[in-house]
């Protein structure tokens, strides 16, 4: 399938990237169809996407018939039916590899042969999941940075079975959604999850060894590192116990390889439920 033979596209899982990633689609013109088995998610998604859009309007980024447009296409649903019809799926479920494959299959015995499906894990192996379905040469990693509206980056990924015309294709529907897209082999954490790591996790080793204090050593990653946010910065941010599953996730792939250990100290944090900015406390206090 060429990438303009794609009208429909379908969005499993409604959390913030699920959401994410519909607005960018029915913006760029695709009928989209959110799917969530919460229903309360989906009427929060919604509306979050319907308030963004319209501030695109507000700030002169879309005309208001633009943004009118962009809402009218997107639908939400919570039967998986209703996704029979898309060319494309980007499934953005939780990060459970068992999870996965289930809505994988389910999809398979829903869609027409020819449509492809994407998952947007950001570490957990795209060939695996690709293995719960008849068809693993259909599937392909479209990994989405948060938040997807906004960020220019998508990792296309590789499965062992995924088709050249599949991966091309996919490479160029990110073009098409104003994305720059970045081929990437099936390994743990691709490019960016992997580079991220130390990243985050010497920062974390600096403060378990009493080296500094967080504040200071997000002020010396931005000061002196060039980086827009710290380490503790950005995973309040991104959400505390999202970095410690991506942690866990390529120390696990890398057969435990000690410089891939995960933080004792971050563990402690998600186990706490100070989350960051979504719980209203993380590394900094009340947010």
């Amino acid at each position: 399938m060429h990438h303009t033979d794609i009208h429909h596209i379908a969005v499993i899982g409604a959390g913030t990237m699920g959401a994410g990633i519909a607005q960018l689609a029915a913006q760029h013109g695709y009928q989209t169809l959110l799917y969530d088995v919460n229903r309360d998610v989906l009427a929060t998604a919604h509306e979050r996407i319907s308030y963004f859009i319209n501030r695109l309007a507000e700030k002169g980024k879309l005309s208001h018939d633009e943004a009118a447009q962009s809402i009218a296409r997107l639908r939400v649903s919570s039967d998986l039916d209703d996704a029979a019809t898309a060319q494309f799926v980007v499934e953005a479920a939780p990060e459970r590899i068992e999870l996965k494959q289930r809505i994988f299959k389910d999809l398979e015995a829903r869609l027409s042969d020819e449509a492809i499906l994407a998952s947007n894990t950001s570490t957990l192996s795209v060939s695996e999941i690709a293995a719960a379905t008849d068809h693993p040469e259909r599937v392909v990693g479209m990994h989405f940075f948060n938040p997807p509206a906004l960020m220019p980056l998508v990792e296309v990924v590789a499965g062992s079975e995924s088709s050249e015309q599949v991966v091309e294709t996919t490479i160029a529907l990110a073009k098409a959604l104003g994305k720059r897209p970045v081929r990437t082999q099936d390994t743990p954490g691709f490019i960016v999850n992997r580079v991220a790591r130390p990243f985050h996790l010497e920062g974390l080793r600096l403060l378990e060894e009493g080296v500094a204090d967080i504040e200071t050593i997000d002020r010396i990653y931005r000061e002196a590192g060039g980086f827009r946010m710290g380490p503790f910065e950005l995973q309040d941010l991104i959400g505390i116990d999202i970095n410690y599953a991506a942690s866990q996730s390529v120390y696990e792939a890398f057969d435990h390889a000690p410089r891939f250990e995960p933080s004792e100290r971050q563990r402690q944090q998600v186990a706490s439920g100070h989350l960051g900015k979504k719980t209203g406390r993380g590394w900094y206090g009340d947010e």
